[in-house]
């Protein structure tokens, strides 16, 4: 297994795929990745060589990747509810805050609750 940025990455896998197991690392930017250190996108981890691996590593880690991205995230996402903005008050109510409706759907945001109808009687116990 080889680690870089902290995360273990597959050995069996493509290293364009392999890549992608970085947090904030996609398709994209892994070919581009592989394109600036000439590293065929088609081949294994385990087939390449300790100089590119280091070279990717080096070009990987001054990407803003892993823990680092989280936690720009999270300070975005608690400014704008710092300030009481509209978005940031759809963030702490735990609605969507790009304008969806929320009547019906948007079950991903809410978490999938539903609220349904009981009888106010209670069940009886059999005996």
């Amino acid at each position: 297994m080889i680690r870089i940025a902290g995360v273990n990455i597959p050995e069996n896998k493509r290293i364009e795929i392999a890549l992608t197991y970085i947090y904030g690392v996609g398709r994209v930017l892994s070919n581009q990745f592989l394109k600036q250190t000439g590293i065929n996108p088609d081949s294994r981890v385990f087939q390449l060589s300790v100089e590119q691996i280091n070279s990717l590593r080096k070009l990987i880690e001054a990407q803003k990747i892993e823990g680092e991205l989280r936690r720009e995230k999270m300070m975005n996402i608690k400014r704008l509810k710092d300030i009481g903005c509209w978005r940031g008050s759809r963030h702490t109510k735990g609605l969507p805050a790009r304008g969806q409706r929320t009547s019906t759907n948007s079950r991903t945001v809410r978490g999938n609750v539903r609220k349904t109808m009981f009888s106010g009687k209670k069940k009886m116990e059999k005996t």
